[in-house]
């Protein structure tokens, strides 16, 4: 999906005006990037509370984790196909009040099913808001100014790994789940008001066919990458979405102390991204390699360190680091492989990635069921492993060409 760098209004004051406000504009992008970080990852906090509440087992509430990244994974391409003649910032409006009717609803869920369809709803919102914002947020600066303003953007999903998820645990722990959910729909309030003050609107340019799109998107390569990215997911989510229950159960936190451990997890991703960044530009494929490889000798070693409190936070922390430093080169690598599609290219990779993150809880709650909760770090690290193995024989591959 392409916008031009032309305001629909007079290219000169006016556009020039709205590039001055930049930071205000895409400060409310980044709310609602926060907000949908938030609405992701806070459930992986209070998974023991909606599991008490709604009176299921952990494992079957940790399919309101999948379903949300099945959501995503099948949504986000519908969604951008569906909506790409909607001009950007209607489209941001539609899919922020869509965003606030899920949580809403999430909110008054009366049972699991209810929860579970306001956790779809917010889904359909998350991977089409990330690639229009980015459009959006690129086109309000000047060029040289560009990958600043998407990276403020993107700020606002690592922001609520480290400021959002723990605050909507420590809620959803002290005034119940449903509290916490109610936080996110107000947060995504001030994004909409934001939305709908700030962000000038933008006039599509002339768009690349469907089938063009499509062409570029399904080269064989570039599914491979797709294939590593929700093999990558899906060994960080078959862990994380059970982090809660692991810390209090095996490692033996009290529940409160989780909050903290997420914060520290939430400054190793958020440390990761930049690392991660600055690796993909020094060295793109062995950075991704190495990476996968850390991540699978770190699992592996979680499964040891988990029954020790300090060993445990310490892993976590490097977990969270390697983790997240992967994201980056992955994506610079997708993006080269589809040239002629970047939007759709960009969707189909967070499509790829929640896919991921969906096979990655449901494996989690199949592993909790049949084997044991002390088993998931070394799954994880088996998911991570056969990524790895897939980026080494694809670049093995370029090099004999």
């Amino acid at each position: 999906m392409e916008v031009s760098q032309q305001l629909t209004s007079n290219k000169g004051s006016q556009g020039q005006a709205s590039k001055e406000r930049f930071p205000i504009s895409v400060l409310s992008l980044t709310v609602g990037a926060f907000a949908i970080g938030m609405t992701e990852f806070v459930i992986m906090g209070i998974l023991p509370n909606v599991a008490n509440d709604l009176n299921v087992s952990i494992s079957s509430a940790g399919q309101l984790i999948t379903m949300y990244a099945l959501g995503v994974a099948v949504g986000a391409p519908i969604m951008t196909i569906l909506t790409s003649r909607i001009p950007q910032k209607n489209l941001l409006c539609i899919l922020m009040l869509l965003f606030i009717l899920g949580n809403g609803l999430a909110v008054v869920a009366p049972n699991y099913a209810v929860l579970m369809v306001a956790r779809m709803i917010t889904a359909l919102t998350h991977g089409t808001f990330f690639g229009v914002g980015a459009v959006i947020a690129s086109n309000l600066v000047r060029a040289d100014k560009q990958a600043g303003a998407v990276s403020i953007m993107m700020a606002g999903l690592t922001i609520a790994n480290i400021i959002g998820v723990p605050i909507g645990t420590y809620i959803g722990q002290n005034w119940g789940w449903r509290a916490s959910f109610g936080s996110i729909a107000v947060m995504g309030v001030l994004a909409l008001i934001g939305i709908m003050i700030f962000i000038p609107k933008l006039r599509l340019s002339k768009q690349v066919s469907l089938i063009q799109q499509l062409s570029a998107i399904i080269r064989p390569k570039l599914l491979v990458y797709l294939l590593i990215t929700a093999l990558g997911n899906a060994g960080l989510f078959a862990v994380f979405t059970y982090i809660t229950p692991m810390l209090t159960d095996i490692t033996g936190f009290a529940e409160h102390s989780v909050t903290w451990i997420l914060i520290l997890f939430g400054i190793g991703v958020t440390v990761g991204n930049i690392v991660g960044g600055k690796l993909a530009d020094w060295k793109l494929m062995p950075s991704i390699l190495g990476l996968y490889l850390a991540i699978a000798v770190i699992l592996t070693i979680f499964t040891f360190t988990v029954h020790n409190e300090i060993t445990a936070v310490i892993t976590i922390f490097l977990w969270g680091v390697a983790s997240f430093a992967v994201f980056p080169g992955l994506q610079v690598r997708i993006m080269s492989l589809a040239q002629a599609a970047p939007a759709l290219a960009s969707t189909s990779s967070h499509s790829a990635g929640n896919l991921g993150n969906a096979a990655g809880a449901f494996i989690g709650g199949w592993v909790i069921t049949h084997i044991a909760l002390g088993a998931l770090p070394w799954i994880g690290a088996i998911l991570a492993g056969s990524a790895l193995i897939l980026g080494l024989l694809s670049y093995r591959t370029d090099l004999k060409k």
